[in-house]
């Protein structure tokens, strides 16, 4: 599994990014974790708000900092 995290690098992106491992520890998934920093590839996935969230090339998240219980949630379902 593999998991973006768009955004320029603000507080909000590293929080999400951070919050991502926590959830991943969490729920006992192993996946690598990519900043996405140039604003060419964050558009390309149509995100217009950052912070972002993919998983696996899906946007799952765009605009807000989720907690690490919202994102172990979406990771069950992405199993």
């Amino acid at each position: 599994m593999i998991i973006k995290v768009l955004g320029s690098g603000c507080k909000n992106c590293v929080t999400l990014k951070e919050n991502t491992e926590a959830a991943l520890k969490e729920a006992g998934v192993e996946a690598e974790i990519v900043k996405v920093t140039d604003f060419k590839d964050i558009m390309a996935y149509g995100v217009m708000t950052t912070p972002a969230l993919v998983i696996d090339e899906k946007v799952v998240s765009f605009g807000k900092v989720l907690k690490p219980k919202e994102i172990t949630k979406i990771l069950e379902n992405v199993k």
